[in-house]
């Protein structure tokens, strides 16, 4: 790092910095959608859960706008089970592009931590 001027420094450091800051908002963009997505899965459980109560032979019932719509028990649980699937895909998913983003805001991080103590034993 001797060997860079000040400018050059200077733009290696800025672009470290809007790279980790990058990182940091997608960070927190992928967390929220992953508390969304665990809300949801939340309240599915617990609908699927309710249903359970219901009678097998019961009629069902999907709400559409401002109507209702019968429904057979074997396409609301096929619904059910689907949707779940769909939603712990997009957990995985999202918590893998988490670790992802963790990591590239730790090297970053690290890498400007590197910097600044090679600035400072030139200094010294």
């Amino acid at each position: 790092m001797s060997g860079l001027s000040d400018d050059t420094l200077r733009k290696i450091l800025t672009q470290i910095q809007q790279q980790a800051i990058q990182s940091q908002k997608q960070l927190s963009i992928v967390r929220a959608q992953i508390q969304s997505k665990e809300k949801e899965k939340k309240i599915l459980s617990l609908t699927v859960r309710e249903l359970d109560t219901v009678p097998r032979n019961g009629v069902m019932y999907k709400g559409v706008g401002k109507m209702f719509i019968q429904q057979d028990r074997k396409e609301v649980d096929s619904e059910h089970s689907t949707q779940e699937k769909q939603l712990n895909d997009e957990l995985n998913n999202l918590t893998k592009k988490s670790k992802y983003l963790e990591k590239q805001f730790e090297e970053a991080n690290s890498q400007l931590k590197d910097i600044f103590h090679s600035q400072q034993r030139q200094a010294a």
